[in-house]
């Protein structure tokens, strides 16, 4: 067992790609948000990342947050969160990056999606006991394909996120966890995930962007 009660023992590794280039298929919403400039894209993908990355900082049993990027903006923002960051090495895409993270870690490891910005601390932890003791466990998304939460306790990561991660983490041996979870298994691809996580309460940041920039509502 890697957790015993409310002991942080739990390193939590948060890909975050360059700015200009997260988030493609919300172009489309941020196109008619505020200005619909770069910068409004820009901002809706950081906010997504830091009200991610607060909500593992203060999950009882993370000990600590890595956040893999090379963006100075992400960078900063992470930091100011409390999180650690690694550069993206060997810039080769998203699962060698998370290999990467994990492997300059200590004890269990989760990667966690950085697009949950209606995650809630409570349901982080309640899926990391889950996970406890098992080898290689995943969370999937709300649609069932994807993935939110891949875990390794004593044993490589091997990161399979993509399309249809879900069914390539299960066949590579991890083990799908249930629960009720729903900030964790909401990642935001669209507008429409971008509605259901609103829905669901998002954290203050994804929040105060999108009141800021659209008034009227989504």
């Amino acid at each position: 067992m890697c957790s015993h009660g409310d002991v942080p023992s739990w390193s939590i590794v948060v890909p975050a790609k360059r700015l200009a280039v997260a988030k493609t298929r919300l172009r489309p919403l941020t196109a008619v948000l505020g200005d619909g400039t770069a910068a409004d894209h820009a901002a809706l993908v950081l906010a997504l990342l830091a009200d991610t990355v607060a909500a593992a900082r203060a999950c009882r049993v993370v000990a600590e947050v890595v956040v893999v990027t090379d963006d100075p903006a992400a960078e900063e923002v992470v930091r100011g969160l409390g999180a650690r960051t690694v550069a993206d090495e060997p810039d080769a895409g998203l699962n060698p990056a998370l290999e990467h993270a994990a492997r300059g870690v200590a004890g269990p490891v989760g990667a966690l999606s950085s697009d949950l910005p209606a995650l809630r601390p409570e349901e982080l932890a309640a899926a990391l006991g889950a996970a406890d003791g098992l080898p290689r466990a995943f969370v999937a998304d709300a649609q069932g394909t994807g993935t939110t939460l891949l875990t390794a306790v004593d044993v490589p990561l091997r990161p399979a996120f993509g399309p249809a991660s879900a069914a390539v983490h299960r066949a590579g041996g991890a083990v799908p966890l249930a629960g009720t979870w729903p900030g964790l298994v909401r990642d935001v691809d669209t507008d429409a995930d971008l509605r259901a996580a609103l829905a669901l309460g998002a954290g203050p940041r994804t929040t105060a962007l999108l009141d800021r920039l659209l008034p009227a509502g989504l």
